[in-house]
């Protein structure tokens, strides 16, 4: 018989067994969303884990949720500035739930994606255990102590009132998602599978999965282990699998190897993603089925070449990120992240830097999907702390623990393509950073060794950096010190190098001081002084850093000229709640992102598009809105054209080309009402207009979405971005209208803000004050499936501003 008919043959045979083998399941895994129904009280209620605990005067809620989002502002908080002056304490979350009685015989756990923080779980009465690690995903097994059939009562005492504890903003609460997960006796263990591909080429790819399989029956168990490899369609391209034993209560690891022809690479343009599904057949039956994402790629940092991605040079175009989504404080919500990364890449960013701890699996899903290098961060402290009650007292007793679990949950993501284990830890400037550091990196390596094992450093002396003396990190990473990177080759002579913190620059959305001319430094420690301006803003014009950091474009005209730097993480792709360094109260959020905590992007948003994407960029600024006679300043961001030409009223105010390294062009322009507008050219042809108007007597309330329709799933958001226009639709850049806001229908408001870095009035506000123009509102699904309409309402003369939002 012809081989190919064979091999054909023996594929459909098998196809075949496993379709019939489908037909016989025991519901092989459940997993269930197990956010709803819960109910909650800010306080001490050791007595919640009773049965017939009286809960009637505790508040009903969804999870995620995050307590302090909700709080007042308040100067004399505990938290202080670094965690935006908003309250913390201890709480309590109960549910009421019941178990099937079919589930008897399985194994049954709940998952908890993050609780902030020293967490606390029981299961009808029982403590499960405590977590003290706000960031660390984990779960527990609840079956030895459920009543099947009939009422379960699960409660989390969370405290998070040992304060200060953090040098940012954490929330308060189970602020990430819960599943509910059964699975029979046999089953695939929590992150239970490792995928690695040793070897790629066009032709091929070798594929190489491990898997634990855990046995929590009393007796030994044989079972057949089918793996198989789906494509992006969900299609089997290759099979794998094999007959095993494993004794009573044991876990067994089985090595399954795998071909995959002519392979699709996973990259930032085209983040290509196969899955691997594992079978578990006992005799004919399937008891259990894991999925495990799998992306083709390979990578390689090098000493004088920096950074490759399947055998690509390039940069990695980095930002660093905390995990609070804005007016949603600590919630995570898929639909948030999305609409983040969304900006971030159509900035041009390619890589995303979790800092300082662990993010969420919806974070890191993204970033597979999406096409974003990881930077996966562990810790920002060690044995040493740097706020009065942080991790440095958990350090000893937990730090293994935690790293363990951190690497087995995220090294599975083809996006990960660096360990950091610390950032500016304090131990880089004593002899106890050798031994810690060698201790860390060799846990790591214990359970990934394709990937590099770095920490962001701020030390550069070699004689002072005990970290770096340990010669445990295989990538070094360096936080800010952008005026020594030409020397970093002659002074780490062969080390990989990559920029892991930079920047900290200092923006406020829409507003701008004159003249634009001239670096600041603030606080004063070198160079020009900036004090601050008494409304607590910052020029918008790239001109202001913190002393310790770099303007956006000094810090990118030495990055992109160095070829041994593997890339750059900028601080920060977004503002976020905390560390408005260097304003006091009432400044209670930050001004180093590129775009504003409402997710408003900066005017510098458009220096890095134009630099880092090859599509055509013209951005002109500042508003056209000034008094008679006035000097203003006028920049320009653009790029593939050779010259730029503006124009007031029809007025050419001349051409102006980059000059060496220039990133942007300026002109001195008296102020006159009308039109400036910009034409960029490239061989006399034109390539972009750009034009801002002055803007006219208010005329409407402008609404815009995101997207116009939302899932009927209590989870799904529209964010609504609120503007003051004049009747020709262009925005009133000054205008500070209080807008009061309703909405009826399938959906509620979760979320206002204005991205103003001293507003005090509340995220969860019915009214939001534009700031510099505009404002948001968050608009999330409430389950009903009825179309959402949104009202705007402000001053006198201005006419009520409806909007529709198709439910679906």
């Amino acid at each position: 018989m012809n081989k190919n008919i064979l091999q054909k043959i023996t594929i459909i045979l098998a196809l075949l067994l496993l379709a019939a083998c489908a037909t016989k399941s025991k519901n092989a895994r459940i997993i269930e969303d197990f956010n709803k129904d819960w109910n909650f009280k800010i306080g001490d209620y050791p007595t919640a884990i009773q049965s017939d605990f009286n809960s009637s005067d505790w508040r009903a809620l969804q999870l995620p949720h995050d307590w302090s989002i909700e709080g007042a502002f308040d100067k004399d908080s505990k938290t202080k500035q670094a965690q935006g002056f908003l309250p913390a304490g201890m709480g309590w979350y109960r549910k009421t739930f019941t178990i099937p009685q079919d589930w008897k015989n399985k194994t049954v756990a709940v998952e908890f994606d993050g609780v902030f923080k020293n967490s606390e779980v029981f299961i009808n009465r029982h403590s499960l255990g405590i977590r003290p690690n706000g960031y660390i995903s984990f779960s527990y097994e609840l079956s030895k102590y459920l009543k099947f059939g009939g009422q379960n009562v699960i409660a989390v005492k969370v405290d998070n009132s040992a304060q200060p504890n953090s040098r940012w903003y954490t929330g308060s609460g189970i602020y990430r998602n819960v599943r509910l997960v059964a699975s029979d006796k046999l089953h695939v263990a929590e992150w239970g599978t490792f995928v690695t591909t040793p070897e790629i080429s066009k032709e091929k790819a070798s594929v190489h999965l491990e898997v634990e399989v855990k046995n929590a029956a009393e007796t030994e168990k044989e079972f057949k282990i089918v793996s198989s490899i789906l494509n992006q369609n969900n299609v089997e391209v290759t099979q794998t699998e094999s007959t095993e034993k494993i004794s009573p209560n044991a876990t067994l690891k089985k090595t399954q190897n795998f071909t995959l022809k002519n392979p699709i690479l996973w990259d930032t343009e085209n983040p290509y993603l196969y899955k691997i599904v594992t079978r578990i057949y006992e005799k004919s039956t399937l008891v259990d089925s894991y999925e495990t994402p799998l992306g083709v790629r390979y990578f390689n940092f090098d000493a004088e070449k920096g950074f490759s991605l399947n055998g690509k040079p390039m940069k990695i175009l980095g930002v660093c990120l905390h995990h609070d989504n804005g007016a949603l404080g600590a919630v995570e919500n898929i639909h948030a992240v999305r609409r983040k990364l969304t900006l971030l890449k159509e900035m041009g960013t390619n890589a995303i830097r979790m800092s300082h701890n662990p993010h969420s699996l919806e974070m890191m899903q993204l970033c597979d999907e999406m096409g974003f290098i990881v930077q996966d961060e562990a810790f920002d402290v060690w044995k040493k702390k740097k706020v009065t009650n942080d991790y440095h007292k958990d350090w000893d007793a937990w730090h293994k623990k935690d790293l363990e679990d951190f690497i087995k949950r995220d090294r599975n993501h083809p996006s990960v393509m660096m360990w950091s284990i610390g950032n500016e830890i304090r131990e880089q400037f004593d002899s106890t950073g050798i031994a810690i550091t060698r201790e860390l990196a060799q846990i790591v390596k214990s359970l990934d060794t394709t990937r590099p094992v770095t920490s962001a450093l701020t030390e550069n002396v070699i004689e002072k950096n005990f970290i770096y003396q340990s010669g445990a990190l295989d990538l070094l990473g360096f936080n800010y010190k952008h005026e020594d990177y030409k020397d970093f080759p002659t002074r780490f002579k062969g080390q990989k190098i990559i920029a892991s913190e930079s920047v900290s620059a200092l923006e406020t959305r829409g507003h701008y001081d004159f003249p634009a001319d001239g670096v600041k430094a603030w606080p004063t420690k070198y160079g020009a002084a900036f004090d601050g301006n008494a409304d607590w803003t910052v020029s918008a014009f790239d001109q202001v850093k913190s002393y310790w950091g770099a303007t956006h474009e000094e810090n990118w005209k030495t990055i992109k000229k160095q070829d041994f730097m593997a890339g750059t993480f900028i601080w920060t792709g977004f503002d976020y709640i905390g560390e408005p360094d260097p304003y006091p109260y009432p400044a209670r959020s930050s001004y180093f992102g590129i775009i504003d905590l409402a997710g408003l992007p900066k005017d510098v948003y458009y220096m890095y598009q134009s630099e880092w994407t090859t599509k055509p960029v013209l951005h002109i600024f500042p508003h056209w809105n000034w008094k008679e006679g006035q000097e203003v300043d006028v920049w320009a961001y653009y790029n593939n054209a050779d010259e730029v030409e503006l124009f007031l009223n029809g007025k050419s105010l001349g051409k102006k080309t980059k000059q060496n390294d220039d990133l942007h062009i300026s002109w001195h322009v008296k102020f006159e009402p009308g039109t400036l507008k910009a034409i960029s050219r490239k061989d006399g042809k034109v390539v972009l207009e750009a034009a801002i108007n002055t803007a006219g007597v208010a005329s409407k309330i402008d609404l815009k979405v995101d997207k116009p329709t939302i899932k009927n799933d209590n989870y799904d958001l529209v964010y609504v971005t609120v503007s003051i226009v004049d009747k020709d639709g262009n925005l009133l850049p000054n205008a500070n209208d209080l807008i009061n806001f309703e909405v009826s229908g399938g959906g509620k408001l979760v979320g206002v803000d204005n991205g103003y870095q001293a507003n005090l009035d509340s995220f969860k506000a019915s009214s939001c004050k534009l700031f510099n123009g505009k404002c948001i509102a968050i608009i999330q699904s409430n389950g009903k499936k009825e179309n959402i309409q949104l009202k705007a309402t402000t001053r006198n003369g201005i006419p009520v501003s409806v909007l529709d939002v198709k439910v679906n």
